[in-house]
């Protein structure tokens, strides 16, 4: 993780991505009682790192608040003054751009992912507009969800900050009235924002919904370890079963820590050596079975 507060910061990767990214996580929290409202987790992953996660690609990542720990280095930039609010907070965080494109988000987006991101860089890359905005479930048009053509952004804030003097307290819907805009649908939960305790709650019980809790459980340990590597979770649940069937049940997470662990030795195998350990203990776990049934099987 990176260092935070005054510790120096770390210099990010440069990576040809064809786009930037900024996250806004600044911001009073006045909803949250002025809780550290990036720093709250959802999932075992701190809002802030499962935004940063959606835009893993970015060749440069700006976050503009207060520095904290963060999944991976990013550069940090502060709005003047402090506090200032999103427009202010996006001017900032503007300048650190480099590239083209440049991908605005808030870091209060629990269920947004690299899909979302895709679209919206792809919408705006094939047409002319000079933003793409993200349309959330009631029609709204979400500013900070969104890709801009940077260079119309930077044009387009500094007429605002000529007009009224600066960019402090300024409503993002000024911003939208300035650009050529093109509108995105998209999963709807996208656009799902943390304002309020009960918001952190309801996200807190979706991701624990069945049919997503064993990725966010997965990807959420993944951060934690520090590991990148796309996990076959049926893969490994099947050769699981195989143990505890075949052997014992205690066999079960013992054969797949001894699978990892072949996998960590295979360098540079990444996913294949995982499906290959994994082939060669379900075999092994299968005729433990066979034995126990008395079929005399034993081939090797």
């Amino acid at each position: 993780m990176t260092a935070a507060n005054d510790a120096p910061a770390t210099p990010e990767p440069r990576v040809p991505a064809g786009y930037d990214a900024v996250v806004l996580a600044g911001g009073a929290a006045k909803r949250l009682g002025g809780a550290d409202k990036p720093g709250l987790r959802v999932g075992g992953r701190t809002l802030l790192d499962r935004v940063l996660a959606a835009c893993a690609d970015a060749g440069r990542t700006v976050v503009v608040g207060g520095r904290r720990p963060t999944v991976r280095p990013v550069r940090w930039a502060r709005e003047d003054p402090p506090g200032g609010g999103p427009v202010a907070a996006l001017g900032a965080g503007v300048r650190c751009v480099a590239a083209d494109t440049a991908l605005v988000l808030s870091a209060d987006l629990p269920f947004l992912g690299a899909g979302t991101v895709r679209r919206l860089r792809d919408v705006l890359a094939a047409g002319t507009g000079e933003a793409a905005f993200l349309v959330d479930g009631d029609g709204r048009d979400q500013p900070l969800v969104a890709a801009y053509r940077t260079e119309p952004l930077r044009r387009s804030l500094g007429l605002l900050a000529a007009e009224y003097g600066g960019l402090a307290g300024l409503p993002l819907r000024l911003l939208s009235q300035e650009l050529d805009l093109v509108r995105v649908d998209a999963d709807p939960l996208a656009a799902f924002d943390c304002d309020t305790w009960d918001d952190i709650s309801a996200a807190r019980t979706r991701i624990r919904e069945h049919g997503t809790v064993l990725d966010e459980w997965i990807t959420a340990v993944k951060d934690k370890l520090g590991i990148e590597l796309d996990v076959d979770t049926t893969l490994l649940l099947d050769l699981a079963s195989d143990a505890a069937h075949g052997v014992a049940r205690p066999a079960a997470p013992l054969t797949t820590f001894l699978v990892g662990y072949a996998a960590a030795r295979a360098a540079g195998e990444g996913e294949q050596a995982v499906a290959e350990a994994a082939a060669k203990a379900s075999a092994l776990a299968r005729r433990w079975e066979e034995e126990a049934g008395g079929s005399g099987a034993d081939a090797g």
